[in-house]
């Protein structure tokens, strides 16, 4: 794959992004905080292709934002297969041009003590969250170099903190940041932004597909911690930053204070999501 460093032909984006008119792939689309993304972006102007795996959801995401009046395609992919990856991605451009924005927002998590979950479900995690990131960006990678585009990884606050019965979790969670800040270094010099979104607790819809240790879906309810986060709210604040080309973004209350006092002060850190998280691991 050639990286070019060449001035593109086409327009590039300016100091301040605008996404009138630009191609924003976001994947896990059909979910709660993808539909949010789609929603924001869209209404910024921006043509939009959403992932996921097929499902009525995945086409319910594409009404909803052709309803919205926004142009927007939906297409099927498993993002952890490099041949659907690339097939979808040619899709997009054979639709819209070129490709603008990639949005890494598909994850999985899994709840379970270290001691208690397979290796499976531990690279099933790392499969969807870290690998399936790579591959889309991997796919497209030229296109976003010719734009002078962005990258938007969607990571969580576990991937700047420990989090207590999902180390797998937080282990995919640090990784995409080892990846993408890194990569984002590489290409800043080439025009194209990367921008970590870190959220804490969302009403995401994510814990209804909770893998157990076992690899079965998880059906004790998840601990409350705080107040979830507005999946809304969330994509508005992602769409700011990407607007004004911030790095990082952290998300929520409890996101910011985890952040913080996770760094300053870890024990106390620890302590408190020991308290607020253990009795998830009761039954699970």
């Amino acid at each position: 794959m050639k990286h070019s460093s060449s001035t593109p032909a086409r327009e590039v984006f300016l100091a301040r992004r605008d996404f009138h008119g630009r191609t924003v792939v976001i994947t896990g689309g059909a979910g709660t905080i993808g539909r949010a993304l789609a929603r924001s972006f869209g209404g910024a102007g921006a043509k939009i292709a959403v992932f996921d795996l097929p499902s009525s959801p995945l086409n319910e995401a594409q009404e909803e934002l052709q309803s919205a009046g926004i142009e927007a395609i939906a297409v099927p992919c498993d993002i952890t297969d490099t041949g659907q990856v690339q097939t979808a991605m040619n899709t997009v451009r054979g639709a819209f041009g070129s490709i603008d924005v990639l949005i890494n927002n598909a994850g999985i998590v899994h709840r379970s003590a270290f001691a208690d979950t397979l290796p499976d479900v531990f690279r099933r995690v790392m499969e969807v969250n870290l690998f399936g990131a790579l591959h889309c960006t991997q796919a497209c990678m030229d296109d976003l170099l010719a734009a002078r585009g962005l990258i938007i990884a969607v990571s969580s606050i576990a991937g700047l903190a420990p989090l207590y019965g999902r180390s797998g979790y937080a282990a995919s969670k640090h990784a995409m940041h080892g990846l993408f800040e890194s990569l984002g270094a590489e290409v800043a010099g080439q025009g194209v932004g990367v921008l970590m979104v870190c959220p804490s607790f969302v009403e995401s819809g994510l814990e209804a597909s909770t893998l157990g240790g076992d690899g079965k879906r998880v059906t004790r309810a998840r601990s409350k911690v705080g107040r979830l986060g507005s999946a809304d709210d969330v994509a508005a604040e992602v769409l700011k930053a990407a607007q004004t080309g911030r790095r990082r973004l952290v998300l929520t209350p409890v996101g910011k204070t985890s952040a913080v006092l996770s760094r300053l002060a870890p024990g106390v850190y620890e302590r408190l999501m020991i308290r607020s998280l253990r009795s998830e691991l009761d039954e699970t």
